[in-house]
């Protein structure tokens, strides 16, 4: 027969499980006094050195604006016009005839090269790509790609691509934003927001809205709204702006007539209008990618693809000269209501056309002007027709053309707030804001209920990258360490030998065996060490008799947690110094323990987020509350399980069911719950008898 000594060291060896945990462990005849270990210091952001690197990326992404500007110019004329000049004209205005069909080929098999011999990068319209780096390599851009995409768009738009320049022109100060950031010592954070600065700057220069470029940069590139990245990037977009402004010369981008929104009286046909964009803004995403997908199927090299879509091009340039290019020219003469009906049609239809041929094929160019154009036109034409079929409507074209130009691209790209606010910079009439925020969010429900991903973020789905573009609180960084930790903790004697500890976990003492680790805490309070269920493995595989103290077998040097800290600070000590459970000091008194906090304490403090998300609770008017639950199902208890088999669960029930008997019957057995376990129990009566429904743990062993 075996001695009762061998048995509880058998039995608690059984129970245990060997557990790495990376800690500092002083020798058995070291002092006892506790020096708590808080690891290594975090690298902070350095907002102040940051904010004077991205008042240099601005500066260099004004002055790219300008340059590609100017590249544009030239090789528009020299294309269309044969002189040397940067003067930025359109090419509507060429007298070549069916040699215009030619041109953008050209123009498409040189940006077929660049894209094979210099960087695939350069392909697209420029935010996806600026998104993948941000997501894949740490905000690393390489540096060919700063001097190749800003050269293959001048030549994809100045030979009559129907592009924007703002794409191009966002990655490349994308670019030169994480260019500046790899050349000095800087965290990936800081990177991020250097190139989220570079993209913010280009944007705002480009068309003179230096508040929709920051919003722009937070919504698509940063993905959040912290001071230590909106400081930089107002400053960076000022600086690109003013730069802007030095050099060029003008003013807003388009020079608008003043317009009548009329509000109230329109915003019925606002509310029309708002669905037709949210459906335009689907159209247009997923033909983009039906028409990416047919050129992928194509049996020739992807060398030549370009040159088949400006072939497209051509052909519709040569019928309908204003899709050409960037149309600039095109997109103000709409929103000063100066074209006729049919051709609004026309620019509508044939402008998106040429778009999705061109930029599915895989060239170079910006999405963004061309769409603006193609849904002002379409807002024109709407508001022209509802005039027509009621005269008492006085829409004004516009009006509607301003609003879902901003409408569409916002539900498109999912930047709604940044064009609504881009709209509002383009005429500077605060008349506008009620309808743009109308059309607009409509038009994005109803795009975030039938698009999986933005026109942005598909590209990116579509190579195993998921882009969360939605902002929620960490509720890990708004709960206090003391909302959370246990405080009635159980705890072992520093004499205690490892045997008497191993038999608690052994035997299922409840208060014991919900922990994997126990602090060691001595006969007046202070707190000595921890020890975990691997220290006491590893101490009776060395000593099976178990005579060894747990102060021995445990660990002297901790890392602690304090009341004051948040949750989200618990976190990252446990994750930087590879622990599962931390004790909760006195910040003036380190020895001092006031409780114990552990991963099932981090997983629980999401419950109450979770209840506020998923719970529909009932209101005054009962009748239009949540519809009952089957069976009379309507209670809930919560606590402790003291006693379980397979027909019958009994908990200690805490202030939840204060007054609640505490057995409830089983239909089936409870599988993953064990003695120890807190859970809730939703229940329902039947002849005075408690059945569950269903149980829920909220925290087990750990």
């Amino acid at each position: 027969m075996e001695s009762s000594k061998e048995y509880h060291s058998r039995d608690a060896r059984r129970t245990l499980t060997p557990q790495k945990r990376k800690v500092k462990t002083l020798s058995s005849n070291s002092t006892t006094s506790l020096a708590p270990d808080q690891g290594p210091a975090p690298v902070q952001f350095r907002l102040g050195y940051i904010s004077l690197l991205a008042a240099l990326v601005g500066v260099i992404a004004g002055i790219v604006a300008f340059l590609l500007y100017n590249l544009i110019g030239l090789f528009t004329n020299l294309s269309f016009y044969h002189v040397w000049s940067f003067h930025f004209r359109s090419p509507a205005e060429n007298q070549l005839g069916p040699w215009v069909i030619v041109i953008p080929v050209i123009g498409g098999i040189i940006v077929g090269f660049m894209a094979k011999y210099g960087s695939e990068k350069i392909k697209g319209h420029g935010i996806p790509e600026a998104m993948e780096a941000v997501l894949t390599s740490k905000s690393r851009i390489e540096a060919k790609v700063a001097i190749l995409k800003p050269i293959s768009a001048a030549i994809a738009i100045g030979t009559g691509g129907p592009f924007g320049a703002e794409g191009p022109i966002i990655q490349t100060g994308g670019a030169f934003g994480s260019l500046v950031g790899q050349m000095v010592s800087t965290t990936a954070a800081e990177r991020k927001v250097l190139l989220a600065c570079g993209a913010g700057a280009g944007m705002a220069a480009t068309f003179n809205t230096p508040i929709a470029g920051v919003i722009l940069a937070i919504e698509l590139l940063l993905f959040e709204f912290r001071g230590r990245s909106f400081v930089p990037l107002v400053i960076a977009t000022t600086l690109a702006t003013s730069i802007r402004q030095l050099l060029l010369r003008t003013g807003s981008m388009f020079h608008v007539q003043p317009m009548d929104f009329g509000i109230p009286r329109a915003l019925p046909y606002y509310l029309i209008l708002g669905v037709l964009c949210g459906a335009a803004a689907i159209a247009f995403t997923k033909s983009l990618y039906f028409i990416e997908d047919a050129f992928d199927r194509l049996p020739i090299s992807e060398l030549w693809h370009p040159a088949i879509g400006a072939l497209a091009l051509g052909i519709i340039g040569f019928f309908v000269p204003r899709v050409l290019g960037v149309g600039y020219d095109t997109l103000g003469d709409i929103l000063n209501n100066s074209l006729a009906l049919k051709l609004l049609i026309l620019v509508a239809l044939c402008k998106a056309v040429a778009l999705l041929l061109s930029l599915g094929s895989g060239t170079s160019g910006g999405l963004l002007a061309p769409m603006f154009m193609s849904s002002a036109a379409m807002g024109g034409v709407f508001a022209v027709a509802v005039n027509q079929i009621f005269p008492g409507a006085h829409l004004s074209p516009g009006a509607c053309a301003l609003v879902a130009m901003g409408a569409v691209f916002g539900a498109a790209s999912r930047a709604t707030f940044a064009f609504i606010v881009f709209a509002f910079e383009i005429v500077r009439d605060y008349n506008a804001v009620l309808p743009l925020m109308l059309v607009s969010v409509i038009a994005y429900a109803i795009a975030l209920r039938y698009l999986p991903n933005s026109i942005m973020t598909e590209k990116l789905a579509r190579r195993g990258l998921q882009t969360n573009q939605d902002y929620e609180m960490n509720a890990l960084k708004q709960l206090k360490i003391a909302e959370v930790m246990v405080s009635d903790v159980a705890t072992v004697d520093p004499a205690e030998t490892v045997l008497a500890a191993a038999d608690r976990f052994a035997h299922g003492d409840l208060k014991s065996s919900r922990h994997h680790a126990l602090p060691i805490v001595d006969s007046t309070g202070r707190l000595q060490g921890i020890v975990t269920q691997g220290d006491l493995l590893r101490a009776l595989q060395a000593d099976p008799d178990g005579k060894m103290t747990v102060l021995d077998a445990g660990s002297r040097s901790l890392v602690v947690a304090y009341p004051d800290e948040r949750v989200f600070d618990a976190v990252t000590k446990m994750l930087e110094n590879n622990i599962g459970r931390l004790p909760v000091v006195d910040r003036k008194d380190p020895q001092k323990m006031v409780g114990y906090i552990n991963r099932a304490n981090v997983m629980g403090s999401w419950r109450g987020h979770l209840h506020e998300e998923s719970v529909r609770e009932l209101g005054w008017l009962r009748g239009f509350g949540p519809i009952p639950l089957a069976g009379g199902l309507k209670d809930v208890a919560t606590g402790r399980v003291v006693s379980l088999t397979n027909g019958e669960i009994r908990l200690a029930l805490n202030s939840d069911g204060a007054n609640e008997a505490n057995e409830f019957s089983l239909t089936e057995p409870a599988r993953g719950v064990s003695l120890g376990d807190r859970v809730r129990v939703r229940y329902r009566n039947e002849n005075g008898r408690k059945v569950a429904v269903k149980i829920e743990e909220l925290s087990s062993r750990q």
